[in-house]
């Protein structure tokens, strides 16, 4: 009878002891611990989202599509907010040689212009459907980034992507610096969405990216 008795407090000792170890794994590795310090290595290829502790009126409610995140740093484009529509002429250089009827064509096509951080703020990126590869292109899983004109020229004579944001500036961060405002809840993440990117309503990505998000302040 004791043997009966003590093999069941064993077996219920285990199954406690396994339950609570199950318990701290799930803790500590889901999606909901993922800012706890514990071991995110990287944001990239994910949304950061400003959160209402942010701070920085610039950021207030952005989406930021991060492209880079290591120990030197962090790199992203902001995708929602815009600012305004221009000739596309303006963003190409004028020192191209262009004939006069092209510059002409160029200045009838306006392009919406995203503000993309207040980083190198006439630096040209135009995030992208992946269908369309450059010899400047750089591709990020389910989207890509190019930088020459010709995506422009591109876009121009409808043979661009079949989605793109042209962005101007980029959003920096120095070593540690990112972590540092992640870890005073200016920040959260959430996955990478192409549909929230090239959203036509700019206004809808913040609340669309916020709702899909790992954690909830």
């Amino acid at each position: 009878m004791k043997k009966k008795i003590l093999l069941f407090l064993f077996i219920t000792l285990q199954i406690t002891l396994f339950h609570h170890v199950f318990a701290l794994a799930k803790t500590y590795l889901s999606p909901e611990n993922y800012f706890q310090g514990k071991f995110y290595s990287s944001v990239k290829n994910n949304f950061l989202i400003a959160t209402e502790r942010m701070n920085d009126s610039r950021f207030e409610k952005t989406v930021i599509c991060m492209l880079e995140h290591d120990s030197k740093g962090a790199f992203g484009l902001v995708i929602n907010k815009p600012m305004g529509s221009i000739p596309l002429a303006m963003l190409i250089d004028p020192s191209l040689n262009n004939t006069p009827e092209e510059r002409e064509k160029l200045y009838g096509i306006n392009i919406l212009i995203f503000w993309g951080g207040p980083v190198e703020v006439k630096k040209i990126f135009v995030l992208h459907s992946s269908e369309y590869q450059s010899e400047s292109t750089k591709n990020y899983g389910g989207i890509s980034i190019s930088q020459d004109y010709n995506i422009l020229f591109d876009i121009a004579e409808d043979r661009g992507p079949e989605k793109s944001l042209v962005i101007l500036g980029y959003s920096g961060w120095g070593s540690g610096q990112l972590e540092g405002e992640m870890e005073r809840d200016h920040w959260i993440l959430s996955d990478l969405d192409s549909d929230i990117i090239f959203e036509k309503e700019s206004m809808k990505k913040w609340p669309k990216a916020y709702e899909n998000s790992f954690i909830r302040l």
